[in-house]
């Protein structure tokens, strides 16, 4: 579950320096998510401990989801590309004819021969 929209405010990092103590209270108690700037360039964005436990969870989701593909990848790595396109073209094939099947009403299914 995403977090709540949270007020984004963005900086310049000399202003940022000024205030930091007042910067930190700010991000902590209303989560606001602050940008900071250098010469009208994004270079970093302050965040509360709170989205950055968040972020790092969906990270680990990501990761852990990928790995999928990864072991797959290595299972097949001495089979040549085109096997595997053919092989992933026959499989649909097959599922969607198994799927077309399924779709068919059971009247019109009882009326075919065996």
């Amino acid at each position: 579950m995403p977090p709540i929209e949270r007020p984004t405010e963005t900086i310049n990092v000399t202003e940022a320096r000024q205030n930091w103590s007042e910067l930190l209270k700010s991000v902590h108690k209303s989560r606001k998510r602050v940008i900071l700037e250098k010469g009208g360039m994004p270079m970093a964005a302050v965040i509360s401990i709170g989205d950055l436990e968040w972020l790092q969870r969906l990270e680990a989701q990501r990761d852990a989801r990928f790995k999928v593909f990864d072991e797959i990848g290595e299972k097949f790595k001495d089979v040549p590309p085109d096997e595997i396109e053919r092989e992933v073209a026959k499989a649909l094939a097959e599922v969607r004819a198994e799927m077309r099947e399924e779709r068919r009403p059971a009247a019109e299914q009882a009326t075919q021969p065996a």
